[in-house]
């Protein structure tokens, strides 16, 4: 078929192409494209730092709060600007974002957030639309720059490692845990309705674990493995440099006294020379009871614990020197800090078992004097430098087989928040001493640990005596040893409240040589009376240390985190060696 259409008048009208003049086309599309070209510089300039700050509210709030994190100014010198964050990168979502953000114009001009005063009674509000957006794409901007398969763990802490790899199995994304990176954080201001609702998991978010991750993680447990060992050995030749140094002094003795009679005492007989130590970190734990572990607003590892059933030790074993310094500090969970106190104690322990004993041996620097400002003297408890305490977990003890001892200190117990002022007619069944001491959760018909319906914790809600003697029957309580400065120890058990001296008694040592101290412990592997753990070979034990240096009482002590204990078994943290 023939064009008929007359070749007639100018050139770019004569040429045609299925009934369009060709030069018409080329003009539309040049149009076209300086039109889209133009749009495009604008949209591009709307997305430029120095527009989003062109506002003062913009410039005099959130900017100041982001111009000294990381996502300014770093040592890469790698800089996220406000739209890397809040703007998508996809055209079509990016055109949405933009036609939602038309709304701000009004905000502008009614003067909606135009004073500081004003910004902060809508910052909540306006942080949970940019969580909520945030969850619902999966984190899509911090992806954007932060992708899976570029993590390495031999990079990251051991809790972001755990926490990473957990988000990626269980459907986790970044805002659940990264609020308040580039901003102020206003998480603690949300309900904990609203927390539990955005920062549930979500079936969509799993995501393959990259074989780069897995191979990090192996790489980074093989180095940390070898870091443990040449950790021993170096503890060991400092352990075989005391056990000289005290050879010396009693050989000394014995050339000086005829009389003089080799060593004597707890755990004599065995030769520790022989038990490779093992360094454990005891923290300061300020006011972060029961109560503060399972609150998920207050407790970032909430969610890993409550429901990936992590244990304390998972996410936390390599940082006691750091949360230490925090709380000990004031930074965090400890209004009445005491200046001068160190945040963290490691101590050295040895475990060894003959047919009858556990024996145990700690060793800790001595610490220098810091006085208490909030106590007369300075010393909590004036006759005793120094005291050290074990739990070991029953069975069926709530959550205490991921935590340790750490589910029998409670928001209402002595010096914490919620201490009640007066037991009345509980005293007597709480030991009649005035004030609420440690108790498993168990012995409480109900542990509040949000604060809603009324103070955290559970001292008042008492199980009935029946409850109680089958929760003891059947092994629910923890059994603990206590031994003060005097090498006195004493044996009892947890349950609704202490119970001390129950049954076969402990032997004990303590000892200060130089700037170190000894703690020796001879404990009865049966059990002989009620309140009291049989250990036995082949089982494997949950268990705590609290040490009270520099003559501290109550929660003003160092603490471990969960630890295992087992016989002859090399896979747990404390091997009692047979001897």
């Amino acid at each position: 078929m023939t064009d008929e259409t007359p070749k007639t008048g100018r050139l770019w009208r004569r040429w045609v192409w299925y009934g369009v003049p060709v030069g018409g086309a080329a003009a539309a599309f040049a149009a076209g494209i300086i039109f889209w070209g133009g749009f495009n510089t604008a949209m591009e300039a709307t997305n430029t730092m120095e527009f989003c700050v062109s506002c003062h509210e913009m410039r005099e709030n959130v900017f100041k709060e982001y111009e000294h994190t990381i996502h300014h100014e770093n040592r890469s010198g790698v800089q996220a600007t406000c739209s890397d964050c809040h703007v998508p990168d996809p055209w079509v979502h990016k055109m949405v974002r933009k036609v939602q953000a038309t709304r701000e114009l009004y905000g502008k001009v009614m003067g909606s957030i135009s004073t500081p005063e004003k910004f902060e009674e809508e910052r909540l509000r306006l942080a949970t639309n940019v969580w909520t957006a945030m969850k619902k794409t999966d984190s899509r901007e911090c992806r954007n720059c932060h992708t899976i398969v570029s993590m390495n763990p031999r990079f990251q802490k051991p809790r972001a490692r755990q926490q990473h790899l957990t988000a990626m199995e269980t459907g986790q994304t970044c805002i659940d845990c990264h609020k308040g990176i580039a901003h102020s954080d206003v998480r603690d201001r949300a309900p904990e309705e609203l927390l539990e609702a955005l920062e549930a998991p979500n079936p969509r978010h799993i995501k393959t674990v990259p074989q780069s991750f897995l191979d990090g993680l192996d790489y980074i447990a093989r180095v940390e493995a070898e870091e443990a060992a040449a950790a021993i050995e170096a503890a060991q030749a400092a352990e075989a440099a005391v056990e000289a140094r005290i050879a010396a002094a009693v050989e000394t003795a014995l050339s000086a006294s005829d009389d003089a009679a080799a060593p004597s005492g707890a755990g004599a007989a065995i030769d520790w020379s022989a038990i490779p130590p093992v360094t454990v970190g005891l923290f300061y734990p300020g006011q972060t009871p029961w109560e503060w572990v399972l609150n998920g607003k207050e407790h970032g590892g909430a969610r890993a614990f409550t429901r990936g059933g992590d244990q304390c030790s998972v996410c936390h074993a390599k940082e006691t020197d750091a949360m230490g310094a925090k709380l000990v500090s004031g930074e965090k969970a400890e209004p009445t800090p005491i200046p001068g106190k160190r945040g963290a104690v490691n101590v050295a322990i040895q475990a060894a078992h003959d047919a009858d004993n556990l024996y145990l041996r700690l060793r800790w620097k001595e610490g220098g004097h810091a006085p208490v400002p909030f106590v007369e003297g300075g010393r909590m408890d004036p006759e005793n430098p120094v005291k050290l305490a074990m739990m070991i977990v029953g069975e069926g003890v709530e959550k205490a087989e991921q935590a340790g001892c750490w589910s029998s200190c409670h928001m209402d117990s002595r010096s914490m928040p919620n201490a009640p002022d007066d037991l009345g007619d509980l005293d007597a069944a709480l030991g009649g001493h005035g004030y609420v001491q440690k108790y498993i959760p168990d012995s409480r018909t109900e542990i509040e640990f949000k604060g809603r319906e009324r103070p955290m914790g559970g001292w008042d809600l008492l199980r009935d005596e029946g409850e109680l003697a089958a929760f003891l029957e059947n092994g629910t309580f923890m059994d603990f040893t206590r031994l003060d400065a005097s090498g006195t120890a004493r044996r009892g058990y947890l349950l609704e409240r202490r119970h001390e001296d129950a049954g076969h008694p402990v032997e004990g040592s303590m000892v200060l040589e130089g700037d170190t101290w000894t703690a020796v412990l001879v404990r009865p592997l049966a059990a002989n009376a009620p309140g009291q753990i049989a250990i036995e070979p082949g089982k494997v034990y949950t268990v705590g240390f609290a040490l009270h240096d520099d003559h501290a009482a109550a929660r003003f002590h160092h603490v471990s985190l969960d630890l295992r204990l087992a016989l002859d078994d090399a896979s747990v943290e404390l091997n009692a060696i047979a001897h």
